[in-house]
């Protein structure tokens, strides 16, 4: 097994993961994730595993570009919103969980771009080192910057159930 064989079954899932934890569409992730790696076989870097997920990022953030640049025009083009479909409420698991994602997402979501790069980063295994030549932390301050994010993360999570719980009250 040659080396960028090795990269892609040790890293494939982790990437996905990560790519989908920025940019929330699954099928959207597994082909991002392609793209790194095809990208690293052009490429072969030195530090692979940091290399793969310093391109996922930049992936993810022109992907979140585009979608923004797509929603605005499609904004532009239309009169109404788009309706938001529900969820079957005879389905309780199905509405639990869907809930439950929504709160999870949208903590994420009130995270700086920082912080919520660190945290995806640490989720997806990447060590201090690999965190810091991501980020462009100090290796020292990724250790501080992870536990405020997780500490803003529960916060965001703990406020998003509090205002789901009124809602359903």
């Amino acid at each position: 097994m040659d080396d960028l064989e090795k990269l892609y079954t040790t890293h494939y899932a982790a990437v996905v993961r990560f790519l989908y934890r920025k940019i929330w569409d699954a099928d959207r992730a597994e082909d991002l994730a392609q793209e790194v790696f095809i990208r690293a076989m052009a490429h072969r870097p030195e530090k692979p595993r940091a290399w793969i997920f310093a391109v996922a990022a930049n992936l993810a953030r022109d992907e979140a570009r585009a979608a923004i640049r797509r929603r605005k025009h499609l904004t532009l083009l239309k009169d109404d919103p788009v309706p938001l479909s529900t969820p079957d409420p005879s389905v309780e698991e199905t509405v639990e969980r869907d809930e439950r994602w929504a709160q999870v997402s949208g903590a994420l979501a009130a995270l700086s771009e920082r912080d919520r790069e660190v945290l995806l980063l640490w989720d997806a295994g990447l060590s201090y080192p690999e965190i810091a030549a991501q980020s462009g932390l100090a290796v020292g301050a990724v250790g501080t910057t992870l536990a405020r994010a997780r500490k803003r993360l529960i916060e965001a999570h703990d406020k998003t159930e509090y205002v789901a719980d009124a809602a359903r009250s």
